[in-house]
Parts: structure tokens; sequence; C-alpha cells
């Protein structure tokens, strides 16, 4: 398994989120499987509006993601270097409004809406690992 990783991109270079989407192909792929395995499951069980909800978790984590991707790349390609403290103002920022708005789903949609936190960590825990074993493996190597 290789890694998600940051967009290869020259300074000067222009970002797209055409670009972002080809390069973590693998993450949509991860991602839209998620998804097809929670309304297989819980269609068996017949939780609909929680698969639903597990479903949208999982489509915030890869929002989440793919923006964070973008912004990377709009950095990289601008030639800029960010300080510490822009780069914690938009972490902050990006995990804000992830934080309300999945808590406000969440309490809408209760007691499926559960779901949602349940899909957002699940998502993020296999982006973890699939960032994370390819760099155990380089880390091994050496």
């Amino acid at each position: 398994m290789t890694t998600p990783r940051t967009p290869e991109v020259t300074p000067g270079e222009r970002a797209s989120v055409l670009k972002v989407l080809r390069d973590q192909k693998k993450t949509l792929l991860v991602a839209l499987a998620m998804v097809v395995a929670t309304f297989w499951v819980a269609g068996q069980l017949d939780k609909w509006g929680l698969a639903g909800c597990i479903a949208g978790g999982i489509g915030l984590g890869l929002a989440n993601h793919l923006y964070t991707e973008f912004w990377l790349l709009k950095i990289i390609s601008s030639g800029a270097q960010p300080t510490r403290g822009q780069m914690i103002a938009s972490t902050i920022t990006r995990l804000l409004v992830l934080t309300v708005v999945a808590v406000g789903i969440a309490v809408a949609f209760w007691p499926n809406g559960i779901g949602l936190l349940l899909g957002l960590a699940l998502f993020r825990l296999i982006a973890l690992v699939m960032t994370g074993l390819p760099l155990l493996k380089e880390l091994k190597k050496q």
C-alpha cells in the first residue's frame, strides 16, 4: 500500500482541485468502500438512518482531508513559507468549523447522528493508517 501523498508540484505551478483528486485517488476509493460497507452492514440491520449518518461522517472526514491537501498544494505551489502561527491558525479554524458542523448534524439527527461522529473517527483512523504504514516501512529500510 502506498501513502496518500501531498501532491508533487513545483513552485509557480497552479494548484487545482483536479490535481488533488488525482493524487488522492486511493483515499477516495477507500472512502467509497467504507460508505458501501456501511450501507451494506447497516442495511442488513435495517438502520438506514444510522448508515446515512456514518456515511456523512466519512464524507466530512474526506472533505477535511481533501481541503487540507488542497491548502498544502496552494502553499507549496506559491513558493511561500508559512509561519508556524499561520499553520496553527489555519488548522484550528478548519477543525473548529468541522467540529461545529459535525456536532450540529449529530444533534439534529440524534440518536442516529452519533453515527456521523463515528464515521468521522473511522475515516480519520483509516487515513492515519494509510499514511503511517508506508512511513514505518521507509524507516525500517534505513
